[in-house]
């Protein structure tokens, strides 16, 4: 009897090491993105696992990266413990405007960002799990999530409309000058579309 005791103590015991150790290994982040020309000023970024935490992560101005060889990718940070919603306000320098939405994370793409994708490395194809969830704030509103650990394997999970607040524009004025210096021709030749991202 006593030995079967130990028995079941030593499988429980590995069983238990194996499950922590999977877990150390784990590395989630949460970063934002933005269409280059198009910055934004995230003001709030508030992160909540019920029951765990809640937090805020520092984001500021993002104007890059929505596509192509560098995106989608943007400033964020670590996502300990994994966050089930995301709340986000924020200025669109292009528009003026204010936006905000709170995002319920999908109960099932923590998984969906376990399973293995490949990634390149400087000498081969390695595989590992997508452990970025990248936000892209366009204008209009859009929210666009991927999932992805290179830039090029990314999987859309979600996009979305936030809503346009009511705050003054005038708080961001200086900054928006030096944006319009920046940016100015070029959305005076493009404008500021607001579909098609």
């Amino acid at each position: 009897m006593i030995f079967r005791m130990i028995g079941v103590f030593c499988i429980a015991l590995l069983a238990s090491g194996c499950t922590s150790l999977a877990k150390e290994g784990d590395y989630w982040r949460v970063s934002v993105a933005a269409p280059r020309h198009y910055e934004v000023w995230v003001v709030d970024m508030l992160l909540e696992a019920p029951g765990e935490r809640s937090w805020r992560e520092p984001v500021g101005t993002v104007g890059c990266c929505w596509a192509g060889p560098h995106g989608p990718s943007g400033k964020g940070g670590k996502a300990d413990p994994f966050p089930e919603l995301i709340g986000m306000r924020w200025f669109s320098f292009a528009e003026q405007k204010y936006y905000a939405k709170i995002i319920k994370v999908p109960k099932d793409l923590l998984d969906r960002m376990r399973e293995l994708a490949p990634y390149k490395t400087e000498g081969d194809v390695r595989t590992g799990p997508r452990n970025t969830m990248t936000i892209g704030l366009a204008p209009g509103g859009l929210v666009v999530v991927w999932i992805l650990n290179q830039v090029g394997n990314e999987i859309e999970v979600m996009r979305m409309r936030a809503t346009e607040v009511s705050e003054d524009p005038d708080d961001f004025a200086s900054l928006t000058a030096n944006y319009l210096e920046q940016h100015g021709d070029y959305l005076e030749e493009h404008g500021v579309p607001t579909e098609g991202w």
